[in-house]
């Protein structure tokens, strides 16, 4: 296997801690990364895990994590050990946007910050949006998750002071198949200052939220 670095100076640097991509990845190759950052004491977070990947790994390093298989994503080394960061809102357009939508909360409390999900709240059924409205104008940032045709980035947008994080999700059919339609719709949002993610991408999400919250908490 091709020697690897794990960039333990990430967080320090960035703001973000480094994260571990397994959808590319042999179990093997998962397992040594797991085994240098278990002999180094240290915290790890694993994206785009998939079931078959985590059951071929060793049952000690297993034993290990704590995986959820929806979200496709595990925590080695237990729960940040900080108090929970609060001020980031995750806004789901409905049950099936909460795989990317959960990713970016997971990714988020690996970082200590925690990030409640608000979910089933798409355009087709406005009043269950409005009904939030006075959560959402407390967030101090806001990621939305929608696939379809990616409407509720720009109604939650217009209705908000805070930054919104758009995360299109691939869910959708005929021609928002893919999520394609999704990210248009939030490159292309009425609504100023909406930021876009690529599609499905809820760690990259919950990274920008991290970001931005780090620079006003400075």
């Amino acid at each position: 296997m091709s020697d690897f670095v794990l960039d333990w100076d990430r967080e320090a640097r960035t703001g973000v801690a480094e994260a571990v991509l397994c959808e590319p990845k042999t179990p093997a190759q998962i397992a040594a990364i797991l085994d240098t950052a278990a002999t180094n004491g240290a915290r790890l977070l694993l994206t785009r895990l998939a079931p078959a990947q985590h059951d071929d790994l060793p049952e000690a390093l297993r034993r290990q994590l704590d995986f959820d298989a929806h979200s496709r994503t595990a925590i080695l080394g237990g729960p940040h050990p900080g108090p929970p960061v609060e001020g980031i809102v995750i806004v789901a357009a409905g049950t099936a946007d909460l795989g990317p939508a959960n990713e970016a909360a997971r990714t988020l409390a690996f970082h200590g910050h925690a990030a409640p999900v608000i979910g089933d709240v798409g355009v087709a059924g406005l009043w269950r949006l409005t009904a939030q409205i006075g959560r959402l104008r407390e967030a101090r940032v806001i990621i939305v998750a929608a696939g379809m045709e990616g409407a509720l980035f720009s109604v939650v947008a217009g209705l908000v002071a805070a930054p919104v994080i758009a995360l299109p999700t691939s869910v959708g059919y005929g021609v928002a198949s893919g999520g394609a339609v999704a990210l248009n719709a939030a490159l292309s949002s009425c609504a100023p200052g909406v930021m876009a993610m690529n599609i499905d991408n809820g760690f990259g999400a919950a990274a920008a939220a991290i970001k931005i919250l780090g620079i006003a908490r400075r």
